[in-house]
């Protein structure tokens, strides 16, 4: 019986150590991340691609149903 228990007490403590471990790798914050430039938006670039789909949207448009929708 005293044998079960300490195989039970062995075996909480080790899941208990790798909870523990894999919470403080969770917690620390990540390098690679911490150096990333961020990303400016840059409106004219927007507004320019947004201006390309819109213009091939209607070129589609006109191609394969007509001019109904025009």
């Amino acid at each position: 019986m005293d044998e079960n228990k300490k195989k039970i007490a062995a075996a909480i403590s080790a899941v208990t150590r790798y909870i523990q471990q894999e919470e403080e790798i969770y917690t620390q914050p990540c390098p690679a991340l911490a150096h990333t430039p961020s990303v400016k938006l840059r409106l004219w670039s927007l507004s320019g691609r947004q201006a390309q789909m819109q213009m091939r949207n209607l070129m589609q448009m006109k191609a394969f149903h007509g001019s109904k929708f025009m």
